[in-house]
């Protein structure tokens, strides 16, 4: 499903992001990317759109290899769901920012429409539809994140920081959509209960490259593995 190798980037600045990143992710699998701040691990996501391209090795998703020409066919496989929720709201009214994404391919707008309808009833959001996101809550503008992405049935769904703004209902409103979808998910997130919730597997990030792969709960029980990678155990194992 998706295949990195050998993949190395470096930000104008000098700073290596990415130092030598190999693995696979298997179709259907949810799998959490967790590491220390500034590991690499939004710079590793973000490769898999086409929001970064590679300076040396490959990300191979579905058979696409990323590159400049692939990355309109990459961003129909791949939806990325920003940390902040409003990058990805920019338009006067909710129902705006649903649709702009499959009608930008060539959807029908009263096709558009129906699918933008479900998303947005099946996320609970259906009634906000005519409100200009910024008069949202950050629980709402999330969920509102999601819908742009999800209206577009991508095959990869990324999050990034997905409960950083949610109370403790939305959190567990977020974790049952979570398991409930048949898409791969990748989840980038400090938050590791949720990882542990939502996750079958984790690899772990450190100064551009992984350290540990393995299932969430022997991954995620290792306190002298987090700890080394300056990370702390799960709160529901932390007494």
């Amino acid at each position: 499903m998706i295949k990195i190798e050998n993949l190395s980037f470096t930000y104008p600045d000098g700073t290596l992001a990415l130092d030598g990143v190999s693995f696979e992710i298997q179709d259907g699998m949810s799998i959490g990317i967790i590491g220390a701040n500034g590991a690499g691990k939004t710079t590793l996501v973000n490769h898999l759109n086409a929001y970064c391209l590679p300076q040396s090795g490959k990300v191979i998703v579905n058979g696409i290899e990323s590159s400049k020409e692939n990355s309109e066919k990459l961003r129909k496989e791949v939806g990325l769901v920003f940390q902040n929720p409003d990058d990805q709201l920019f338009m006067p009214q909710l129902i705006e920012d649903v649709l702009f994404g499959p009608m930008n391919l060539g959807m029908e707008k009263d096709a558009a429409m129906l699918e933008a309808e479900s998303v947005m009833r099946e996320l609970d959001i259906w009634r906000l539809r005519m409100k200009p996101p910024f008069n949202l809550s950050q629980g709402q503008k999330r969920f509102a994140a999601f819908a742009t992405v999800l209206v577009m049935k991508p095959s990869v769904l990324v999050v990034d920081e997905p409960t950083s703004d949610l109370d403790p209902r939305n959190r567990r409103k977020l974790i049952r959509l979570m398991k409930n979808l048949k898409s791969t998910r990748i989840i980038v997130s400090h938050d590791l209960d949720f990882v542990w919730d939502t996750c079958a597997r984790v690899v772990i990030i450190s100064s551009g490259k992984p350290v540990a792969e393995g299932g969430t709960k022997e991954i995620l029980s290792d306190k002298n593995l987090l700890e080394t990678n300056g990370l702390e155990l799960p709160i529901r194992l932390a007494n």
